[in-house]
This record gives C-alpha cells, structure tokens and sequence, in this order.
C-alpha cells in the first residue's frame, strides 16, 4: 500500500473523516452531516472516494420509511381536513345529504362519501330516516386529532417529511390510510423508502492516519485563494494544500448544432448566396404530385407498395388542383398540348388522389413550376420516404436538396455547372463523373457519381431538363434544368463519415467528434 500516493490524493473530506473516527465507529451520511457539518451529497463523496482507496467498506443497510407532506397535505393542514369541514358544516347547517355537504363544503362526492363512512364507524356522524347525515357525537375522534397533528409538524418542517421511526403505534395507524407510494396528489402524505447505509474504517486507515498527523495535515489546508483573503491577509495564516498538476482539468463541453443541421444551413447559405429562392411543401403528397404532375405513369414500378408509403387515414384527398389535373391527365392520355403521344392509357382520376408519404424531392419542383418567376432560380431540402434496404448508402427516411432553374438560355451545359458544384464545394469530392440516365419526366437525364476514400463511387443524385409533358402543363414554355440530389451523401464526403447511419448516431461522443471537425 503506497501510503505515500494515498495522502498525496486525498480530498479535505476524506482527511476529517480519518482523523475524526475510529475503527470501530459506524458511519452514515447522517453521522458526518451532524458532527462535521458535510451536505448528503459531500458525506456521499467521502465514503465513495475513501471505499475506492481501501479504506473504507459498507458493513449494513437499514431501510427506513419517511412520509413526505404532499401540496393536498399542506392545504389540508392550513383549511383542515375534509372529515373537519363535513363535522363543522353539519354543526353549522344541521341534517343534510351528501350532495349537499358536497356542494357546502367544496369536497368531492367521492371524497365527501369516504369521509363520511370512517366518521359514521367511529360513531360522530349518522344517517337519519330522512336519508340525511348529521352529527352524532360532537367529539373529534383520536385519529382526526392526530392526523391533524401530523400535518401541522409535517407542513412545518422544512423538508416537509415524518421519519416512520420517529412514530408511536396511533400516529402510524392514523396516517397510513393517508399516505400513497404512487399516485398521492391526491393524498396528504406521500410514502418514500430509502436507505441509511453504514460504513467502517479498515485495517489499514490507522497508517494513513498516523501519515497525516506526521506530516501536519489536518483537512482544514487552503484549496483556494478568494479576493477576501487576500484583502484581509488571512492566507498568510493558513497551510495550503497541494497541488496536484496530474489531475486532468474540467472537461468543458460547450452547446452546438448539430453538424449535420450545421451541413443542411451551409447548403442553403451557398444556394441563397447564389439567387436561388428556397421553397417547401408537406410530408404527406398525393400520387398526382408526387408522380402524374412529374410524367410518371400510373403502371410505373415505383408507385407499387413496396416503394411508396401510403396514408392508411384518410387514404384519399377531396380534390386536385385544376386546371392542373385536366392539363396531367391530357398528357398522360395523349400529350394533351405539350406535343406529346402521351402514355396512351385512360388515366384513374381515383387513383390520382391517393395520399402517400413523398417519395421524391423532385414533388416541390412540380408545386414550383406553375407558381415560379422566369427567369428565376429555386431549390429545397425536402425530407423524403422511400422503401428500401438500409446500407452504408442507402435509408428508407433521407434528405434530398431539389432544385429548378427556368429561363430561356438554360440548356444542359447550365446543369452540368450546378452538378459540379455541388460534387465538388459542396460535397467536397475531388473525383466526379457524369452518366447518363432515365428518368420519366426528364430528357436528356444526367446522373452524377462521386468517389467516396472508403465507399468508393456512388450515386449523388440525378437530373436533366424538363420534359415539356411536365412544364407545358404547368404553364412554363421555357427549359427547366432540374435535380434531386442525395444532401445525405454529400453529408458523407463533407463529414468524413463512411456510413449514413452515422448522420442520426444516438452517440453523443462521436456526434461531438464530428461537430469539432465540422
């Protein structure tokens, strides 16, 4: 046992404790609050610190009960209990029923109807032929006396709390049916368990001891200097304690965003800088937005269950939007007036209210288009629900950032500069390529690939021009070049992260490593 190293370490706590006690004395919190003035929370850090150097051990646990007064206590104890009121109102007002005492006294039936049958079996009230109660004894029993009692010694105590211990047999018979473990709001008393425990001294503390009184350390040395010492000239008086430069300094853990909300505002802080408009629209979309204003046909793969999530109530909207629905439904049947064959199949009007979670970004351009300024520039962060496998790269709830540019000069050499961008200052990519692609409302499509250090290359997002089955209807007779791309992913490269389950980590810590890097 390295003596030595112990009373280097040792708190002022711990040093009265040892010179304070014996080997044979049985400690409590209690004990050191009363003879050492300690908090519970100081004698809870002595025994801890001293069972964690081997001098000290726990030798037993007494259970204790306390009843702690409730606020319907402290109001019984100022206005007096329900069975006062029901005795002293009936003194006042002679025979009545119970509604009437009720109603006199401000109780509740219930409460009124539970006092009056413990007061009827101690023989102070009764109920007449006439159905009415009234007083038969004058004389309050023992119990309403003593509960009476308790309350007021109970209200004023500062801890508010009766230590069973302390209770005769009468005063624990009265109080009992008063006091609830759970659920007492409605109680006077509230019953608590705790537990006192007892520690001892080991074998080994007397050489510790006889350390501390060799080199004349007492517990009452200076941890710290105070402006009033100094003025006084106090600390001339006094020894101070050691100070041990190898105990590591407070860990100070200031509050932060989130690094990935922190990643989203950077996205829109760029996009804003740059002229874009930011625009939103509700989780919950119908299939005419979601797909039939985008060009995607009815029949198309990705409207089956296993892609889209549906709303189980209500299943439907009332109505859609016109002239947008007619305009939708003329192209999908035959072109409509966009120039178009259409998809050549009778469109389900039914089918087109249909409400589902969004699936796709792409949903708010399609709200845009009708509403937007051209030339004009717009994007959003849309949190989008797709059925899928969740991987490193894939989840079934994830963010996209959509976007439009309408005008007349907009062609694909424009949304090639915008898919750099964001490859490249956004997601930080050093490696970036271009593939063609298919999408049912955009020709020609472009998809974006991005080299991840660990993942290596995957999909960023996809794009192209407007279809004008999809602009012409809308009212637009100018290119849109448009884009959905997976913020997510380019959360992964901005991050550092190798996993898009690390963007919603429930680890705090490594959500804090990402936050300093970020």
């Amino acid at each position: 046992m390295d003596i030595a190293s112990i009373i280097k370490n040792l708190h002022p706590l711990e040093i009265k404790v040892l010179l304070k006690y014996n080997q044979n004395d049985e400690l409590s919190a209690e004990k050191l609050s009363k003879e050492l003035s300690y908090s519970t929370g100081h004698s809870n850090q002595a025994f801890s610190w001293l069972s964690g150097k081997k001098l000290l051990s726990e030798v037993n646990r007494l259970p204790h009960t306390f009843y702690e007064i409730t606020e319907t206590g402290r109001s019984w104890a100022e206005s007096g209990i329900p069975d006062e009121k029901i005795v002293d109102f009936l003194k006042k007002n002679g025979e009545s029923t119970l509604p009437e005492i009720a109603q006199g006294t401000g109780l509740a039936q219930k409460d009124v109807g539970s006092a009056f049958g413990q007061l009827s079996k101690e023989g102070i009230l009764k109920m007449n032929a006439q159905k009415k109660a009234e007083v038969a004894n004058e004389n309050l029993s023992p119990r309403i006396l003593t509960l009476r009692e308790l309350l007021k010694k109970a209200a004023a105590m500062e801890a508010g709390q009766l230590d069973a211990a302390s209770l005769s047999d009468d005063e624990k018979k009265a109080i009992a049916p008063y006091a609830k473990k759970r659920g007492a709001a409605d109680s006077p008393f509230k019953i608590l368990e705790r537990e006192t425990v007892l520690y001892k001294l080991s074998e080994h503390f007397k050489e510790v001891v006889d350390a501390l009184k060799n080199a004349g350390i007492t517990g009452n040395e200076l941890g710290e200097v105070t402006p009033k010492m100094l003025s006084s000239g106090e600390w001339k008086k006094g020894t101070f304690r050691a100070y041990n430069i190898a105990v590591p300094p407070a860990r100070i853990i200031p509050g932060r965003t989130n690094p990935y909300v922190q990643f989203l505002e950077s996205v829109k802080d760029k996009l804003c800088s740059l002229g874009f408009q930011e625009f939103d629209g509700p989780l919950v979309e119908t299939e005419f937005w979601n797909g039939d204003a985008l060009f995607m046909p009815q029949f198309h793969a990705a409207r089956d269950i296993h892609d889209v999530y549906r709303i189980k109530n209500p299943t439907h909207a009332k109505s859609i939007e016109e002239p947008w629905l007619s305009n939708i439904a003329a192209a999908h049947r035959n072109g409509g007036n966009t120039g178009s064959r259409g998809w050549n199949y009778e469109f389900d009007n039914e089918f087109t209210r249909r409400l589902v979670l969004r699936s796709q970004g792409t949903v708010l351009s399609a709200h845009q288009l009708h509403t937007a300024q051209i030339p004009g520039k717009y994007f959003g962060i849309a949190r989008c629900f797709r059925y899928d496998k969740v991987d490193a790269t894939h989840l079934s709830d994830f963010y996209q950032t959509e976007g439009i540019v309408l005008g007349e000069n907009v062609n694909l050499r424009t949304l090639l500069g915008f898919l750099e961008m964001f490859a490249k200052e956004v997601a930080g990519a050093t490696e970036v390529k271009y593939v063609p692609g298919y999408f049912p409302f955009t020709e020609p499509s472009v998809e974006v690939h991005i080299k991840h250090p660990v993942l290596g290359w995957f999909e960023l997002g996809g794009s192209g021009i407007f279809r004008p089955e999809v602009t012409k209807a809308m009212g637009v007779d100018v290119p849109v070049a448009a884009w959905g791309i997976g913020i997510d992913r380019m959360a992964l490269m901005a991050l550092g992260l190798n996993d898009l389950r690390e963007l919603f980590s429930e680890n705090i810590e490594e959500v804090r490593k990402r936050t300093a890097k970020f």
